[in-house]
């Protein structure tokens, strides 16, 4: 029986929303805010509402741990301030905390690498989110961003998440042999999540039928 989704997404595309409908549907636990909290417990970092300066090009450890943190609830207003720690540091505590949210089961996991260090479980479906640029930018100006900086953010974003993955995995982002489902969200966040509602079904069935 599939028991937990993994959400992957592009930057803006929507995929928190769309994780918590899917929670609120099949009655699981969503984790992306609450992951990020206890990542950031676990590295001893102070969760703040101040986005990161964006005048220069970061080291690319740091840039690596923006990725991690800017996914939270997919807001640009989330960031963290850390103490002494490296990019190792925070594979190695978001594997942890990833494992220790999969272990639970029913449980929809919003990006954090999840599909990449649970590729090898059966009970999973994997699941990525994609958006035309257009409708990302869409979304940030909604939320108020300025055209200009929704599109610098719609720019570096994913490229720093694909570095993490590149790093760590030594895979593509996004790893298109990895996961189930690639949507488009730009069809409606209640398209997708009956899209994948329907591919779960499926899914489950499969993996009950005898094996011949």
């Amino acid at each position: 029986m599939i028991n937990l989704i993994t959400l992957d997404r592009e930057y803006r595309s929507g995929g928190s929303d769309i994780a918590r409908k899917l929670g609120a549907r099949l009655g699981w636990r969503v984790w992306d805010e609450e992951l990020t909290m206890e990542i950031a417990r676990q590295m001893e970092c102070e969760c703040s509402a101040v986005e990161m300066l964006q005048e220069h090009r970061d080291p690319l450890y740091y840039r690596m741990m923006k990725a991690f943190f800017r996914g939270s609830v997919e807001g640009v207003q989330n960031a963290e301030t850390m103490k002494m720690v490296d990019a190792d540091c925070i594979s190695d505590i978001a594997r942890r905390v990833v494992i220790a949210a999969a272990t639970e089961g029913r449980a929809v996991i919003v990006g954090r690498g999840a599909a990449y260090y649970l590729h090898d479980r059966p009970d999973t479906l994997h699941v990525f989110i994609y958006a035309p640029t257009e409708e990302k930018m869409r979304r940030l100006q909604i939320a108020g961003e300025s055209r200009q900086r929704a599109q610098e953010l719609v720019e570096t974003v994913d490229r720093d998440r694909a570095a993490f993955i590149k790093q760590y995995f030594k895979r593509d982002w996004p790893d298109r042999q990895l996961f189930h489902l690639m949507i488009n969200s730009a069809v409606g966040d209640d398209a997708v999540v009956a899209t994948v509602l329907h591919g779960l079904h499926h899914a489950s069935q499969r993996l009950e039928e005898p094996r011949l």
